[in-house]
């Protein structure tokens, strides 16, 4: 067990809520979190509560990922005043720099207060009678009395009902037309009756954040949106910060797992200029992105359903920065290339996305 107090262990401990962004309500959002999107269940469970283990205070859930119950397993079994969670530091930690005057291994209470939970709402549920109700459903799931930041998952509606995906015979996907700023009001309520801390936006354009802006009684503290070195959303990045909002990242390592990966599609943790650096720093090519986007201001949630790999993202963090000179030239490598690129659409519409 840790000789440490409990204040300077939670100073240092892995991936603390020191390492935030403030949103435009003064809460602290971490900016590295555990992404959970395409984690199958089964495994999921034990990557929230490795993650958790591991000095993660950042979880990001989606009801359409179909795992939010099995999530909500691991916060039950290891959040709460009676729940001790035990970090074992390794050598590879910024820890590590410090003079060893503790054990390897230290406990601490982690409670319902130091966990960062995003969830987001479905597009079958954009009415505004639905929006409740489908928060009700996540948070049952979760098995959590409310959320720090929910979002709407995309700007555009599906036909209300059942089916995620509702199609016509054809097989396209059948479109509502409700206007995302009833959707929008529909949110503010959830804040109003303390269901959730924040609300936020997920897969918006610079105009369409604008719209809700131009209606909003609560302003959005977050995008979130597909972001990396190939698709570096530098005018995006800068259309938030202008407006007090905190743009996340998913898929920030260029979501190598996708089933639907293209053969000629440029692989991100494999690019020259990230290779150099990881060399130069001695760590992994995704270390060097995460940091990249971190010290943007940008919030990452890497997925990972392997202990190595989860405890990985979360050591970039602590103990090295790069120069302007290598922020810079990372953030060249932007080519417009999106990775997560939809195949749903309607024949008489633009594609989603």
């Amino acid at each position: 067990m840790s000789i440490l107090s409990n204040s300077f262990k939670h100073s240092l401990f892995l991936g603390s809520m020191s390492d935030f962004a403030v949103l435009n309500t003064g809460r602290k959002m971490p900016l590295v979190g555990l992404g959970t999107w395409k984690s199958e269940p089964g495994k999921v469970k034990q990557a929230v509560i490795w993650a958790l283990q591991s000095g993660y205070r950042h979880i990001d859930c989606a009801a359409i990922y179909a795992n939010e119950p099995e999530v909500g397993e691991a916060f039950q079994e290891i959040l709460g005043p009676d729940k001790v969670v035990c970090t074992t530091v390794s050598n590879k930690t910024a820890l590590y720099k410090l003079p060893l005057l503790w054990s390897e291994v230290f406990c601490e209470a982690l409670r319902r207060e130091d966990v960062f939970v995003t969830s987001k709402l479905w597009n079958t549920q954009h009415y505004a009678e639905d929006v409740e109700p489908a928060l009700l459903k996540t948070l049952k799931d979760l098995k959590l009395e409310y959320l720090d930041l929910y979002l709407i998952h995309w700007p555009h509606a599906f036909q209300r009902g059942d089916n995620p995906f509702p199609k016509n015979k054809g097989g396209t996907i059948l479109y509502d037309n409700i206007d995302y700023k009833v959707t929008w009001a529909a949110m503010e309520k959830l804040v109003e009756k303390g269901l959730v801390r924040a609300i936020g936006l997920s897969n918006f354009n610079s105009r369409q954040i604008d719209d809700i802006l131009s209606v909003a009684n609560i302003k959005p503290t977050v995008l979130q949106v597909e972001g990396h070195p190939y698709l570096a959303q530098v005018e995006l990045l800068a259309h938030c910060r202008d407006r007090g909002i905190v743009m996340t990242a998913y898929s920030p390592l260029g979501s190598p797992d996708r089933a639907w990966k293209r053969p000629d599609e440029p692989i991100l943790l494999e690019e020259p200029v990230i290779a150099a650096l990881a060399k130069k720093y001695n760590k992994s090519p995704a270390q060097i992105i995460i940091r990249w986007q971190t010290q943007r201001g940008v919030v990452t949630i890497p997925k990972s359903v392997t202990e190595s790999r989860i405890k990985e993202n979360i050591q970039v963090i602590f103990d090295f920065t790069l120069t302007p000179e290598e922020m810079n030239s990372v953030t060249e490598l932007n080519k417009g290339w999106r990775y997560i690129v939809p195949t749903i659409t309607v024949s008489f519409l633009s594609p989603v996305f």
